[in-house]
């Protein structure tokens, strides 16, 4: 000590260590009303934010509490300092730890609020808040007196060594970016792979890219195979798609009765069914004389990829029950098949001059 205590600085640095507290408490019970009025706002960045702040300035006001009572106290110039650095130390941690979590919280808020950016994509979250702790890491070394020019060079050095040994993991990381800046997939997208996968993409982060198939299961794709792999997107340009159910007919069936019929069952599917399209026009195309049937496509709409399931079944089931009650013939496929006594007659084709291929030429005059 640079002098003997006396109970005068006793007092200072009680008082305040005692206002360093008092000032934390009120800006803490200030917050959690401002946090209630935060909530109120569509905006959820001022909650993040406030959330923040609830951290900060508490710590804050706590430090500043300790350093003036430090600074009351008769200490030595050395013990003064290793105190004050302390502190110093202590709130560049807390404010690094708040900043990445605001700047991470304001990322993902604008991601969300955005339809072509990843909303749910932990990718740009994660990179933002490495890069925040990075920073304070190097601000704590330079308060400490550490110099960080000979680390950021060995960084740069060490950094192709390390780029050479995770090249895997660099590529997916980049092929992730790649893939969320061209906005060809985002969180949400219903895909399927030229290798079989398929489902609803759930996230897309520093690694990988995950995949809610239908069954519910997760299906765990690296970027660097989703970025070379042949994609088929349903839900870009648009989420809305058409469907076809195929149909068959009886030869003596009234088609133009067919047509308004099936027509009928479209627009009430599609004006009464979960996922369909009210404002689809039925779209009925007659296409092929078949062997035992008229076949024709149905067009229907639907709101998304996983609607067509749903819109298909109600479909067939209305489309079978109109026909019924209308008398119109779903006919089957039938064969004849001509039986002879003592042996099966293998029915032959001929050809267009009328002669059966391996039979005997007719004689000529």
């Amino acid at each position: 000590m640079s002098r003997d205590l006396t109970l005068d600085d006793c007092v200072l640095a009680g008082i305040a260590l005692a206002a360093g507290l008092l000032v934390a408490f009120l800006s803490r019970t200030l917050l959690r009303w401002l946090a209630k009025h935060a909530k109120r706002t569509r905006w959820s960045g001022d909650d993040v934010i406030v959330d923040a702040l609830r951290t900060v300035v508490p710590w804050a006001a706590l430090a500043g509490g300790a350093a003036a009572a430090a600074a009351a106290l008769p200490l030595a110039r050395a013990v003064q300092h290793t105190v004050n650095q302390c502190l110093t130390v202590l709130l560049i941690f807390v404010v690094t730890l708040s900043a990445a979590r605001v700047i991470a919280g304001l990322v993902q808020t604008v991601t969300q609020s955005r339809s072509g950016v990843a909303g749910s994509a932990t990718i740009f979250v994660n990179i933002a808040r490495v890069l925040v702790l990075a920073i304070g890491f190097l601000v704590v070394l330079q308060t400490l007196g550490i110099s960080i020019a000979p680390m950021l060079t060995a960084l740069g050095v060490g950094g192709l060594a390390v780029a050479l040994a995770l090249q895997d993991t660099l590529a997916n990381l980049f092929a992730g970016i790649h893939i969320l800046a061209s906005k060809t997939v985002q969180p949400g997208d219903y895909i399927r792979l030229s290798s079989g996968e398929e489902g609803y993409v759930e996230d897309i982060n520093w690694r990988q890219t995950t995949v809610r198939a239908l069954s519910n299961n997760l299906v765990v794709i690296p970027n660097g195979e989703l970025a070379k792999a042949n994609m088929t997107n349903y839900m870009r340009p648009e989420q809305q798609l058409t469907i076809t159910v195929q149909v068959g007919v009886a030869y003596d069936s009234d088609l133009d009765h067919v047509e308004r019929v099936t027509a009928e069952v479209v627009t009430e599917v599609m004006t009464h069914v979960t996922g369909a399209v009210p404002d689809h026009e039925p779209a009925i195309r007659f296409h092929t004389f078949g062997d035992s049937r008229i076949g024709f496509t149905v067009i229907l709409g639907v709101g998304e990829f996983s609607d067509q399931y749903r819109i298909k079944h109600e479909f067939i089931k209305r489309l079978h029950r109109r026909y019924r009650e209308e008398g119109i013939r779903i006919p089957a496929p039938a064969r004849t098949v001509a039986l002879q006594q003592g042996a099966v007659v293998i029915p032959q084709q001929r050809t267009p001059d009328g002669v059966v291929p391996g039979a005997a030429a007719p004689p000529h005059d």
